[in-house]
């Protein structure tokens, strides 16, 4: 199993992994694994038309192609120890070295470098490779190595969730949630921090949030924020996320704020905002947080200014029109502010960017002078009801659209990417399915 010394280097994932040192990683042959057949928990959704087909695979390549889209190892482990030791080959003495000829230090420093669509198929390998993907220590270490992969997680059913890898251009479906009817009908944000995607909502008497774990692959629910909230804005940054103003359950506007640590779990209480909001966007850009835009005040308006939330000091400043101002079209039908969507904005390379839905528009925030100007156009078939069902996001060094045209009974869900670092908005296709419903939440989880 582990002739040529070779170690876990996966080859839809071209990054290197040299080190200072005498040692060589080689390409791990993962097409010898005879994987386990059987449903998976995250299955392929129908095959994308955009995606080139690939030449014909053997059985085992494609039972293996099939485990390496599974998210965590949910179940996809060997059913006893002695498929431990059938996978791991005829020396299983130290499996706690995980490749014994090369110890476990450089066994890890290749596994880091593996993509994270092989995961599941690496944990089959025995209970020790399958202990180290579910107990998150890779994704810790991939962070600290800088080594990120950005999934678009998305709902276009009240409770069903699919996962978008805009690498392999591959389409797979999460575990169905599995809430309480009052939940399916209330306003819903998600939010991707870490490994973990959280989807808030309210169920009969509170609010209550479900937790998806991308180590086991399961919905859990019973978390709990010092001050519960909907509406609010958020952001993450690797392991925290703020989540800033909103509603709480009486409906008053918030101007609070709490940090998320999904490696401890825990919620801290932050300094309050200086004027309450709900209905507002948030990114990171600088290391610092952002609120954008929202609704405010005794009459509930628009809010032009944003709010720039320091970690080091733990202050907040208030910053004039940051919020994207609406323009053309959008200026000529007044429309009541809770029935636009929040401020449609992402961050990359530092530098923020916005989604005019209205005229179709991508703008890009000058931070020197503080004012917004229009870089080109959105792609022309992201469809939206004023801003609502169209997801514009970051993802990694490219800004993504998800939204597509609309019919009675039918239309698409397109996938759209433009890597601002190349020069105008030039949109290139990832992916496109049939949906009858527009994008109700997206968010990106880069881990």
């Amino acid at each position: 199993m582990l002739e040529d010394r070779s170690c876990l280097v996966s080859r839809d994932y071209p990054r290197t992994c040299e080190r200072e040192g005498n040692w060589t990683c080689m390409n791990y042959r993962l097409e010898k694994l005879d994987v386990q057949q059987g449903k998976r928990p995250l299955e392929n959704d129908e095959e994308d038309p955009v995606v080139t087909k690939l030449p014909k695979q053997s059985d085992t390549q494609e039972r293996r192609s099939a485990m390496a889209l599974t998210l965590g190892s949910g179940s996809m482990v060997p059913a006893n120890e002695s498929n431990d030791q059938r996978h791991a080959g005829g020396d299983n003495s130290d499996s706690s070295s995980l490749i014994h000829a090369i110890g476990r230090d450089n066994s890890i420093s290749c596994l880091i470098h593996c993509s994270r669509s092989d995961y599941g198929a690496i944990a089959s390998l025995n209970s020790s490779f399958r202990s180290l993907v579910r107990s998150g220590e890779l994704y810790r270490l991939r962070r600290q190595n800088g080594v990120v992969e950005h999934w678009v997680y998305f709902s276009c059913q009240l409770l069903e969730w699919e996962a978008f890898d805009p690498s392999r251009r591959r389409w797979m479906r999460l575990p169905t949630m599995n809430p309480n009817e009052c939940f399916v009908f209330s306003d819903k944000e998600s939010l991707a921090v870490g490994t973990e995607l959280l989807v808030f909502g309210k169920e009969v008497l509170s609010h209550v949030i479900y937790r998806y774990s991308l180590l086991t692959n399961t919905w859990t629910s019973g978390m709990r924020m010092n001050a519960p909230r909907c509406l609010f804005g958020s952001a993450s940054l690797g392991e925290i996320a703020i989540l800033a103003g909103g509603c709480d359950s009486q409906g008053k506007i918030l101007n609070s704020a709490e940090l998320y640590n999904s490696e401890m779990g825990t919620w801290t209480t932050l300094p309050s905002m200086n004027k309450p909001r709900k209905m507002c966007s948030a990114v990171f850009m600088d290391g610092k947080f952002y609120v954008i835009g929202g609704i405010g005040g005794s009459e509930s308006k628009l809010l032009t200014c944003g709010e720039e939330y320091d970690l080091e000091t733990r202050a907040w400043t208030e910053i004039p029109n940051m919020s994207p101002v609406r323009t053309g079209a959008a200026r000529e039908v007044e429309t009541p502010a809770t029935s636009e969507a929040p401020p449609l904005v992402a961050v990359v390379n530092n530098e923020l960017y916005a989604a005019d839905y209205a005229d179709m528009e991508v703008r890009k925030y000058n931070k020197a002078n503080r004012a917004w100007f229009t870089v080109g156009r959105l792609p022309e078939r992201a469809g939206s009801m004023n801003g609502w069902g169209l997801a514009f996001r970051a993802c990694g060094d490219k800004l993504i659209v998800i939204g597509g045209p609309r019919a009675v009974g039918e239309g698409f869900i397109e996938v759209n990417s433009w890597a601002p670092s190349e020069g105008p908005p030039q949109w290139n296709l990832l992916g496109r399915k049939q949906s009858g419903s527009f994008v109700y939440n997206c968010a990106v989880m880069g881990c």
